[in-house]
């Protein structure tokens, strides 16, 4: 069975084109830092970059796996990673399994912990189109009901929860969720349970994913949630920009992420940073905190390079993003909440962005009407405080540079802007639109609203930004090296 498309190689090579001036004119902001790499060959052996190595390595062709792109292979993976958590136990070493070059179609499976899932760089799992091979799970206990749909939803491609040490990487193979699909079902309404995502962990604790490219999720691409120490590093998410939901990266009631050098388009959020769903949310009161973003490319038409909300009922606290490059996105950063939602949004520094075509440089929102039910606290009454923008240059901006709107006697305090140039593709009476929103601003062009003209309190025209480092960022990685097993459970190291 074929890949199904991803874009039309000419908006594709045109987006490229764009993307690469921005990064062109981002590079002398982000010289000099180190991420891992791919997969290399020493001494005859193939070598990559993880938290930790593998004692152990199978080939999924050990376990009946065939690469032809027709034949299932859900049997093939869940028996290989069955027989490798073998190795997961203490002083085990954990095991590796390696996806050779080939396509793999495959329904939804589990990985275990202290493992890796490694793939060759022509491999490619294909997620099936046989919607029987996908499982019907529970809801999340902080949504209460699938996102789609009331009820359940379908199992994600990779999954897995209660995880401990866990790695996907290779050297820039490909993960297609084949999402055409779901998304034909999902327009036309014929799909009874919500769409699973291409990779989901949950109640896990350090998940490092790095160096693959993801295709044409049915809906999110990643998704960990109730998880603590996520690494998302150099990874490549493509979709259609028309396809729903394709979400690139939702860390939701998470702590301690890092994402960096990632490249998506997507046909929603690029980044989205999510805490639960108004009622359930509140009661599971699992906030998402200490969040880094850095070096991320973006593009996508229809919604924000970078999302808080709008489910985020546990709270968001804490969320560092810095040099951004976007092309043709509907905002830049875009807060969405409302009434029902309570908790908070809170302590989010934002510096060096590089914006290219889009319809509001900053969007927020107290009035993002979507509910999971009408059981909702309408005394909820969410906070969002202490925001912060700085450095930020945006062209082609064809609304206007602001769409800021809090809620009626609880407004957004404490925002703070500087150094902020939104070119408008034509004059506008009102480039700014403001109710409800309280703060500061320094060298900001066209000039903010009234509500923001205050200096900020520091007397150096400049925002906050974070000093400390987060233990995220002190995350070490090993070169690990590994032969091309024969057998299952064969040597590696």
């Amino acid at each position: 069975m074929a890949a199904s498309p991803v874009l039309n190689a000419s908006p594709l090579l045109q987006l490229l084109r764009s993307v690469c001036v921005l990064l062109l004119a981002a590079s002398a902001t982000v010289a000099g830092r180190h991420h891992s790499a791919p997969a290399a060959s020493r001494n005859g052996q193939s070598t990559y970059l993880a938290p930790n190595c593998r004692a152990h390595t199978a080939s999924l062709a050990d376990f009946g796996g065939v690469g032809d792109g027709t034949t299932s292979n859900t049997a093939a993976f869940r028996s290989a990673v069955d027989h490798l958590s073998q190795y997961s136990g203490e002083g085990g070493g954990g095991a590796m399994l390696y996806v050779p070059a080939g396509k793999w179609l495959t329904g939804p499976f589990n990985l275990t912990s202290h493992f890796t899932l490694f793939l060759h760089s022509d491999a490619v799992i294909l997620g099936s189109q046989d919607i029987s091979e996908w499982p019907i799970i529970d809801p999340l206990p902080s949504y209460g009901r699938g996102r789609d749909k009331i009820g359940g939803r379908y199992a994600s491609l990779i999954g897995g929860s209660n995880l401990t040490d866990v790695v996907i990487t290779g050297n820039n193979g490909t993960i297609d969720g084949q999402g055409a699909l779901w998304w034909s079902k999902f327009h036309s309404n014929k799909l009874k349970y919500t769409r699973g995502y291409l990779i989901e962990v949950l109640w896990s604790d350090t998940v490092f994913i790095s160096n693959v490219t993801l295709l044409n999720s049915p809906a999110w691409n990643i998704h960990p949630v109730y998880s603590s120490n996520i690494v998302v590093q150099g990874v490549t998410i493509l979709a259609p920009t028309h396809s729903p939901n394709t979400d690139g990266i939702n860390p939701d009631s998470c702590s301690h992420v890092r994402i960096e050098d990632c490249y998506i388009v997507s046909g929603d959020d690029c980044v989205a940073i999510k805490s639960g769903w108004d009622e359930y949310g509140i009661a599971y009161g699992m906030p998402s905190q200490h969040i880094v973003v850095r070096r991320l490319t973006c593009v996508s038409p229809t919604s924000a390079v970078i999302a808080l909300g709008s489910e985020m009922s546990g709270g968001i606290r804490d969320v560092r993003a810095e040099d951004i490059a976007a092309v043709n996105s509907e905002s830049g950063v875009r807060i969405k909440t409302a009434v029902g939602r309570g908790a908070y949004v809170r302590d989010v520094f934002v510096r060096r962005m590089t914006l290219q075509t889009m319809k509001w440089v900053f969007w927020m929102t107290g009035n993002y009407k979507s509910h999971p039910d009408d059981k909702f606290d309408p005394s909820a009454v969410p906070v969002v405080e202490g925001i912060s923008y700085q450095d930020v240059v945006a062209t082609g901006v064809y609304k206007a540079a602001a769409r800021l709107e809090g809620i009626q006697g609880a407004p957004f305090r404490g925002i703070c802007l500087a150094n902020v140039t939104a070119e408008l593709d034509k004059s506008r009476k009102y480039p700014w639109t403001c109710t409800d929103v309280e703060g500061v601003s320094a060298n900001v062009t066209p000039a903010p609203c009234e509500a923001l003209q205050g200096a900020p309190h520091d007397g150096d025209g400049a925002c906050p930004f974070p000093t400390d480092t987060l233990p995220i960022d002190q995350l070490t990685l090993q070169q690990c090296a590994y032969d091309v097993p024969s057998s299952p459970g064969g040597g590696g190291n």
